[in-house]
């Protein structure tokens, strides 16, 4: 009887994690970006646009991170940002594909930025080789430096080799405060976080330290809240 018990919770468990990876159905795909026009990089707004640019990568475009940012932030977070502009979200499933090509490092790392209010207001996932106090975690940025808010999470995200691509998903409830990231394995998160301070902002993508590409942005949403066209400036 404990055997079946037990097969039963697993199943109930399995079926939870499935549910949450899934794309729900009252959602809509609200941006798509495949960087394959030049004139994409103008639907994000960066900390340093010098440090960016449209790539290719096997023949597909992408745009990368190839420079440090000039950039110093109000309080201590991510120097290099690309925000995307005019979409302001609640709920959330964002899809993208990226690559870490720098050299490997406890840090080595690419982040997603979510819940953007301004500059000093946001979460955000450092996705690096290690887990410490400040890497491969979740984490708020709320007028002070940026603290850690992960209540699960792997030892270690490995990026592989510097043309490696992968798949990352973060899923984002504001209600129940639910934050998920998924790293190619879109059923078991190697992380997850519990928090409700800001119910909306905007979404963006970049890193600490490193350089890296990204691509093949899907964002689904029930709606856009609102849209406004600039965030640094």
């Amino acid at each position: 009887m404990k055997f079946i018990c037990l097969i039963a919770l697993l199943l109930v468990l399995n079926l939870n994690l499935n549910a949450q990876a899934k794309i729900p159905e009252d959602y809509k795909l609200v941006y798509a970006q495949d960087f394959e026009q030049p004139q994409a990089i103008t639907d994000f707004e960066m900390s340093d646009e010098t440090a960016w640019k449209i790539n290719e990568d096997k023949g597909n475009k992408c745009i990368e991170l190839f420079d440090k940012s000039e950039y110093e932030p109000i309080v201590r977070s991510p120097f290099n940002m690309a925000v995307l502009k005019g979409v302001i979200l609640s709920d959330f499933v964002l899809e993208i594909k990226l690559n870490q090509n720098g050299r490997e490092y406890g840090h080595r790392d690419l982040c997603l930025m979510f819940g953007i209010n301004n500059p000093s207001n946001f979460y955000y996932t450092h996705i690096a080789s290690k887990s410490d106090a400040y890497a491969n975690s979740i984490f708020i940025v709320n007028d002070e430096p940026r603290v850690s808010i992960v209540s699960q999470r792997t030892d270690g995200t490995n990026w592989g080799a510097v043309d490696s691509w992968h798949t990352v998903r973060v899923v984002r409830k504001v209600e129940e405060g639910i934050i998920e990231i998924y790293f190619d394995d879109m059923v078991k998160p190697i992380m997850t976080a519990v928090d409700t301070h800001f119910k909306s902002g905007y979404i963006g993508f970049g890193s600490f330290d490193d350089t890296g590409k990204f691509d093949a942005i899907k964002i689904w949403a029930p709606k856009i809240l609102e849209k406004k066209s600039r965030f640094f400036k």
